[in-house]
């Protein structure tokens, strides 16, 4: 009997290595097959080896994954935050629910360039760019309080952080990608 084939999509190889890592050395001993592919599957953003099957046998990508078939994912929160961006993808409002905050500060992370070190000018020119309602400043620390990015003790050079980015901000993603 041939084996189906389940192809393992990582957009960020340093994040999947670290999140792989983590799982590994909490585990004590050598993990069992099973276990250890459900751990790839993890550090790749799907729960579990069932949930990356599922997503391979449907063949589309592009969709949102049900619940069932993945994380949490949840469509209210999505809509809520989609009406927060405009067309060129830059946030208008500052949104006033703490979850569509940090969904939507994912979002900016996302458009940060990665593995680069930015002087602070750059930094706030970038999220002038991506917002509308005139507080870089907020979206400068908010990032660094999320540790989506860190920051000399002087505050002069900044840096994206390498993580494996939640199921609601990546499927804003996804969507506006398909678009």
């Amino acid at each position: 009997m041939s084996r189906t084939r389940i192809p393992l999509n990582v957009s960020d190889t340093s994040a999947f290595a670290k999140s792989l890592r983590a799982q590994l050395s909490a585990h004590e001993g050598l993990p069992s097959h099973l276990h250890f592919l459900n751990m790839l599957a993890k550090a790749a953003g799907h729960g579990n080896f069932q949930s990356l099957r599922a997503t391979a046998d449907a063949g589309n990508e592009e969709a949102l994954p049900s619940p069932a078939a993945g994380p949490e994912i949840d469509r209210k929160l999505i809509d809520r935050v989609q009406r927060s961006f405009d067309d060129q993808f830059r946030l208008t409002r500052w949104p006033a629910r703490r979850m569509d905050q940090i969904t939507a500060l994912w979002l900016l992370w996302s458009q940060m360039p990665a593995a680069r070190d930015m002087p602070e000018k750059e930094i706030n020119v970038l999220l002038k760019e991506r917002h509308l309602f005139g507080d870089h400043a907020l979206l400068r620390r908010e990032l660094c309080e999320l540790r989506l990015m860190n920051r000399t003790r002087n505050g002069s050079v900044y840096r994206r952080i390498e993580r494996p980015m939640p199921p609601n901000a990546a499927a804003i993603l996804r969507l506006r990608s398909s678009r």
